[in-house]
């Protein structure tokens, strides 16, 4: 028998490309909470699904699938250069992606569960959890993390880093903000986190 989704505790995780969001869902999926993470479904979808492939195309006038699979780079560089695209590319998406997620919640058994979303806050997908914690980092330990893992230019990076929400803002939206920076440990602050809660879920689930 699966839950309600409205009755499962559910902590969002949220911040800027190259936060180091992952590192911080490791954490808690070593602690044994299951992590959703909203671009690789996202990805998944667009890949697979015939009816969001065929959209995307309609979008961004062009058969992005040419290969047979998604040219993520032509993608890349029509979104990031033309806001109104990516706001049609996300409104496509999205709905599919939360869908997703409430059906993949609504099969797991823990205190609580967790989407993991670049752009949780300017998606909509804030409504759909409880609390939600920040993962901020000095915007230059950012742009250098992203440049040596995906390969891209300093331009690159800087396109990706404006089509986002600020640190700033993003922080004052929170409940939790885990800090990222080379100087910090996130382990300590990750397990404060999850202790609390482990107590709120308790209360949670019985109001």
């Amino acid at each position: 028998m699966t839950k309600e989704f409205n009755s499962l505790f559910k902590l969002g995780i949220t911040g800027g490309i190259g936060s180091g969001k992952t590192s911080v869902c490791r954490v808690f999926s070593v602690l044994g909470i299951p992590v959703f993470s909203a671009d690789p479904a996202a990805s998944e979808i667009m890949e697979n699904d015939p009816e969001i492939r065929n959209k995307l195309n309609l979008i961004a006038g062009k058969d992005l699938y040419s290969d047979g699979k998604l040219n993520r780079t032509d993608l890349a560089n029509i979104i990031f250069n033309d806001h109104s695209i990516l706001s049609k590319v996300n409104l496509l998406v999205h709905p599919v992606v939360f869908s997703e997620f409430r059906k993949w919640s609504m099969l797991q058994q823990s205190p609580y569960v967790i989407m993991e979303a670049a752009i949780l806050f300017e998606s909509g997908a804030s409504k759909l959890v409880n609390k939600i914690a920040t993962v901020a980092a000095p915007l230059q330990e950012r742009i250098e993390r992203v440049m040596q893992r995906n390969n891209l230019t300093l331009e690159q990076v800087n396109d990706r880093i404006r089509n986002q929400m600020s640190d700033e803002e993003r922080i004052m939206k929170a409940d939790y903000v885990i800090r990222n920076s080379e100087n910090d440990m996130i382990i300590p602050q990750i397990l404060e986190i999850h202790n609390e809660l482990l107590n709120l879920t308790k209360t949670f689930a019985n109001g």
